[in-house]
């Protein structure tokens, strides 16, 4: 059942005040990216490494189960967390506006969850820190998300919409390096990347010129409609469906080398615990290096060509060879070569598919909640993974390697492939 017109009837926006997007440029693009960057380093330092080495710390002979377990719940609560918040941020009538709000909360959200990690002595209250920091990354998530269809027309969503992607690899690199900065020394790793985050986001919240929603703009409060909150019809809106299925499947294969690549370079590669932080950073890097390259300018010509779907399903089938390059890897330096060859595709994916994800909204005028929607098909894998991984590891597994990376990361790759399939049929996107 849904609550929604079909996808055939055109959508309805909410009047905005001041029907012209404003299409800021200049110094917002630095405030925008750094604020989504800074918020991915967060998030990812810790399930990158600080929380594997956290888990460590309580449990040597219990460390991957932990983590698991952990990460698994962690993504549950998203689940309910990112289309909540997003429709929490459509009809906030607060004279800071939809998303500045937000963008607050989830400043303190990180910084009370990092203080927490740093304090955890158990598994339960490292599980609770890490719901409290995610709620506040799904919080800026969906307020800087929203900022795109919010303040951009159509043709000029690019590069915002790159930003959006790159932010993840950038924030990677800026994460991880300052964790690495101050490793073996735990709470420092933990909090500098969190104190970063913070700041960067109360930078936004200064600079963003948000719309205050009127109180006769806000529909009135009906159960039904709050329950259509964590759904949307993918036979109305089909074009939706296939796009939320496509990040699924291509963050299936993102989430299996984030949360899994320090325990295979100690495990496989033989990196030296202590310093494993430094050979992760230097594959983010190298990562976040080719998105760089290739995703703004990808974002661009899609811009002036008018076309998305041509650059979703090439990039999406080149993250698979990076994947399937990874799993064959036998050294340090061909896990890095493999890791390359996925920030192109990875890079390239996230700027324009998020360009094409606004332009399928079953809601354009109200974006937070199925932005929302969408987004738990990033974060689904971060608790569908971690369920699977065991048995996946254990194919093939023997004595002398008791867990089978090259099945995980080949079930990635695949994934990836998959992923570029549920892109062909969209319709109203070129």
């Amino acid at each position: 059942m849904t609550f929604s017109p079909p996808e055939s009837a055109p959508a309805v926006p909410s009047p905005p005040a001041d029907p012209a997007w404003r299409n800021p440029g200049g110094s917002f693009y630095f405030f925008y990216l750094f604020a989504i960057a800074a918020t991915a380093g967060a998030l990812l330092s810790d399930a990158i490494l600080t929380l594997a080495l956290k888990a460590d710390q309580i449990d040597p002979q219990r460390a991957t189960t932990i983590l698991s377990i952990v990460v698994a719940v962690g993504g549950l609560t998203s689940l309910v967390a990112f289309p909540l918040v997003g429709r929490l941020s459509d009809r906030t009538t607060a004279r800071l506006g939809r998303r500045r709000p937000f963008l607050l909360a989830a400043a303190a959200l990180i910084a009370a969850g990092s203080v927490l990690i740093v304090a955890a002595n158990d598994v339960v209250v490292l599980t609770l820190a890490y719901i409290v920091v995610g709620t506040g990354s799904v919080a800026a998530m969906v307020a800087t998300a929203a900022i795109v269809p919010d303040q951009f027309e159509p043709d000029r969503r690019g590069t915002p919409s790159s930003m959006v992607g790159l932010g993840s690899p950038i924030g990677a690199v800026l994460g991880l390096f300052l964790a690495q900065l101050v490793q073996p020394h735990l709470a420092a790793m933990v909090l500098l990347p969190a104190g970063v985050a913070v700041v960067a986001l109360l930078l936004l919240t200064v600079v963003l010129k948000d719309r205050r929603l009127s109180p006769s703009e806000r529909p009135p409060f009906v159960w039904r409609d709050f329950l259509g909150t964590f759904w949307v019809s993918p036979l109305r809106y089909p074009s939706f469906g296939l796009a939320w299925l496509s990040r699924l499947f291509i963050f299936l294969g993102v989430a299996a080398v984030n949360a899994y690549q320090a325990f295979y370079l100690i495990d496989v590669q033989h990196v030296d615990s202590a310093t494993v932080g430094t050979t992760i950073f230097v594959a983010t890097l190298i990562l976040t290096v080719a998105s760089l390259i290739f995703a703004p300018v990808a974002g661009k010509i899609s811009d002036r060509i008018h076309r998305r779907k041509p650059f979703v399903v090439v990039a999406a089938l080149i993250f698979a060879v990076g994947l399937g390059l990874v799993a064959a890897a036998d050294s340090v330096p061909a896990f890095l070569m493999a890791i390359g060859v996925m920030g192109i595709g990875q890079g390239v994916y996230f700027a324009v598919d998020f360009a094409l994800v606004t332009e399928v909204l079953p809601d354009p005028g109200n974006p937070g909640k199925d932005l929302g929607i969408m987004n738990l098909a990033n974060n689904l894998p971060v608790m569908i993974v971690p369920a699977v991984a065991p048995a996946l590891l254990a194919i093939g597994a023997t004595a002398a390697t008791p867990q089978n990376f090259t099945v995980l990361f080949g079930a990635g790759a695949i994934a990836a492939v998959i992923s570029a399939l549920f892109i062909l049929p969209i319709r109203g996107v070129r």
